[in-house]
C-alpha cells in the first residue's frame, strides 16, 4: 500500500423511495489494498459499490475515485474501473471470447489490442480452454471467471465486485481468490463485499457497515479485538466414559445469570458473558452439578464472525 487513496467518500446518503440505504457514509480506501465490505443484508454494502462504480448516484455527499469526481467525470472513472455485479449480466449467446471482445470495445480498447486482451484474461481466470463456448452453458464457477475477465479486459486500476463467491462451490472459491490474489500482487486495487467472514479475514482491511453506515473500520485482527469480551471455550464429557454431553452442558448453561450465549461449534463449546473470572467458576459449578466435566477449559480468542455480532448489537444499543 502506498498511502494514495483510490476511494474518498464523506457524508454519502442513499435512499429508494422511503428507504435509506445509505446515511451520512464515510469510507476511504488506499492503493493497493484488498478492501471488504462486510455487513448483514440490507446494510447498504450493494449500493456503495454501485455509487463507486458510478451506476447508481449519491442523493447527497461527495465521492471521489483515483482522484475524480464520480458525478462530474463518470466516465473517465468508468474507464479505470472494473465492476462485477452479484448477478451473471453478461450476454449468454455469445462464446465467452465474443463477450470479451464486445466489453474490449464497449472500454475502447485500440482494436489492435483486443485480441492480446482477451487472450491474456481468459488465460488469467483459467477458461483459455473454453473461448469459443457459449456463456449461457457455462457452469456458475466459470461464469464468475467470466464476468471478471470481462471486467478486466481493459486493465482497470481499482476492482469492484459484489459478492464475487456467492453461490459458487468451495473449488470455485479457491480458484477465484487466487486470482484476486495474482491481481493484487500485480497492483490492482480490489473492493469486495462478501457475505463470508472467512474471506474477509483475507482483506487488508474491512469496514463493517449497519443501516447504511460504517461501524468500524480497519485490519481484521483489530477489529476482532473490539468484540466484547473473549468467550470461554471447552469440550463438555461425562467422567464415567468420556463421551460428549452437548445438549446437556448447553441446556446446562443457557440459563445461567452472565452467560449471553452459548455456542456449539464441532465438539467443543464456546459461552460468552460478562465478568471473566466469575463466569469461568460459575460455569464450572453448573457443569459439575449435571455431572459433566470442562476439558481442555480455555479463553479462546474471538473469531470475526463473533466480533461481527458483538459490534451490531453494540450499534443496536446504541440507537436504542
Amino acid at each position: 500500500m502506498t498511502g494514495e487513496l483510490v476511494i474518498e467518500a464523506r457524508g454519502v446518503c442513499k435512499s429508494f423511495g422511503r428507504v435509506a440505504a445509505v446515511r451520512g457514509l464515510d469510507l476511504s480506501v488506499q492503493r493497493g489494498e484488498i478492501f471488504g465490505l462486510i455487513g448483514p443484508d440490507g446494510a447498504g454494502k450493494s449500493t456503495v459499490v454501485r455509487i463507486l462504480a458510478t451506476v447508481a448516484s449519491a442523493d447527497r455527499g461527495e465521492v471521489r475515485v483515483l482522484g475524480m469526481d464520480v458525478r462530474r467525470m463518470s466516465v473517465r472513472v468508468r474507464r479505470r474501473v472494473g465492476y462485477v455485479t452479484q448477478n451473471f449480466s453478461l450476454y449468454p449467446d455469445l462464446t465467452a471470447y465474443e463477450n470479451l471482445e464486445f466489453f474490449a470495445a464497449l472500454f475502447e480498447v485500440p482494436r489492435r489490442e483486443r485480441a492480446r486482451r482477451a487472450q491474456e484474461v481468459l488465460e488469467l481466470v483459467g477458461l483459455a480452454p473454453f473461448g469459443d463456448r457459449r456463456a449461457g452453458a457455462f457452469s456458475g464457477g466459470m461464469k464468475r471467471k467470466l464476468s471478471l475477465a470481462c471486467a478486466l479486459v481493459h486493465e482497470p486500476e481499482l476492482l469492484l465486485l459484489d459478492e464475487p463467491t456467492t453461490g459458487v462451490d468451495p473449488a470455485s472459491r479457491r480458484e477465484l481468490w487466487d486470482i484476486l490474489a495474482q491481481l493484487h500482487l500485480r497492483g490492482v486495487t480490489i473492493v469486495l463485499t462478501t457475505p463470508y467472514l472467512d474471506e474477509a479475514e483475507r482483506c487488508s482491511r474491512v469496514a463493517l457497515i449497519y443501516k447504511g453506515r460504517v461501524v468500524i473500520c480497519g485490519p481484521p485482527a483489530q477489529v476482532k479485538e473490539q468484540a466484547t469480551g473473549r468467550p470461554l471455550e471447552f469440550r463438555p464429557v461425562t467422567p464415567q466414559d468420556g463421551r460428549l454431553a452437548l445438549r446437556a452442558a448447553q441446556e446446562a448453561l443457557a440459563q445461567l445469570p452472565g452467560v449471553t450465549e452459548v455456542l456449539p461449534l464441532g465438539d467443543v463449546i464456546r459461552v460468552y458473558g460478562r465478568d471473566g473470572l466469575v463466569l469461568e467458576a460459575a460455569v464450572r459449578a453448573a457443569l459439575e452439578e449435571k455431572g459433566i466435566v470442562a476439558e481442555r477449559l480455555r479463553w479462546a480468542a474471538p473469531r470475526l464472525e463473533e466480533a461481527f455480532i458483538s459490534l451490531i448489537r453494540q450499534a443496536e444499543g446504541e440507537r436504542e
